[in-house]
C-alpha cells in the first residue's frame, strides 16, 4: 500500500496552484533521476479556484465563445495549459483534484490511471445515488452517456505525466454555477451538457462531505493510504 501525502489547499488561484504542482513534480523528477535515484512522494492536492478557464495542450481557441474585454469584465481568468483535453471552467462550488503520483509505483499505464480516476468519482456519485458511467472516447465521468440528448457531463479530467509522474486531474462540480459552461464548448464536444452534483439533486451539497468520499473511494480504488501533509510542506 502506498503512502499519498494529502493537503486541502481551499481557495487558490490557478496559477499558485499550478505552480505548486510543478514543484512538486520537479522533485520527484530530480529524485529519479539522482545517481542513486532517491525515493518519489506521492500527493494529492483538493482545491477550488477562483471562475478561470483553462484549455488543454491540445485544445482550440474557437471553444471559447466569448472575447478576452468580456471574459475580463466577468472576472474569469484564463490560462493555456500543459494538460490533455480541450477547453474547461473551474470555479466556486467545484471539488479540484490533483494526484502527484509516480505511477511506476501504480502501474505504467495512463489510461489505466484515467479510468482509476473516474472509479473514484463513479464509486461518489453513487453516495448519492447517481449512476455516473464513462462515455466511449470521452474522458471523465458522464450522467446518461447512452442516452442521445440527455448526456451530461459532472466531472472533468485532463492530466500531465513526466517520466510516470502524474500533475493535474479532475473537477467534479458539487454546486458549481453552470451558466459559466455556456460560454464555451466544454471539453470541445458540441451538443452536450454540464451538470453538478446540486443540479441532479435539487439541492445544495454539503462539499466537506464530497471531500470525505472522495478520499476514502481514492483510498480504495487506489489501493492507498493518505496522511495529512505536515506543516513544513504545506506551501500552497
Amino acid at each position: 500500500m502506498q503512502t499519498v501525502i494529502f493537503q486541502d489547499c481551499g481557495l487558490i488561484g490557478y496559477q499558485k496552484a499550478w505552480d505548486y504542482q510543478e514543484s512538486l513534480l520537479k522533485a520527484n523528477v530530480e529524485a529519479k533521476l539522482a545517481k542513486p535515484a532517491g525515493p518519489t512522494q506521492h500527493h494529492l492536492l483538493f482545491c477550488t479556484h477562483p471562475p478561470v478557464y483553462t484549455l488543454g495542450k491540445s485544445g482550440h481557441m474557437e471553444n471559447v465563445l466569448i472575447g478576452e474585454q468580456e471574459r475580463e469584465t466577468r472576472g474569469i481568468e484564463f490560462f493555456k495549459t500543459n494538460r490533455g483535453g480541450d477547453i474547461t471552467f473551474h470555479g466556486p462550488g467545484q471539488l479540484v483534484a490533483y494526484p502527484i503520483l509516480d505511477l511506476e509505483h501504480f502501474g505504467t499505464d495512463i489510461g489505466k490511471y484515467l479510468r482509476n480516476l473516474e472509479e473514484v468519482i463513479i464509486r461518489t456519485l453513487a453516495d448519492y445515488g447517481l449512476k455516473g458511467e464513462r462515455s466511449p472516447g470521452e474522458t471523465g465521468v458522464w450522467l446518461d452517456p447512452g442516452i442521445k440528448g440527455k448526456e451530461r457531463k459532472i466531472c472533468a479530467m485532463g492530466v500531465r505525466c513526466s517520466r510516470w509522474i502524474t500533475m493535474h486531474g479532475l473537477a467534479l462540480n458539487v454546486n458549481t454555477e453552470l451558466k459559466y459552461f455556456g460560454l464555451i464548448v466544454p471539453c470541445g464536444i458540441v451538443g452536450k451538457q454540464v451538470t453538478s452534483l446540486a443540479q441532479e439533486l435539487g439541492r445544495t451539497i454539503d462539499e466537506a462531505e464530497v471531500k470525505a468520499l472522495v478520499k476514502q473511494h481514492f483510498q480504495e480504488v487506489f489501493e492507498a493510504e493518505l496522511v495529512p501533509a505536515a506543516a513544513e510542506t504545506a506551501k500552497a
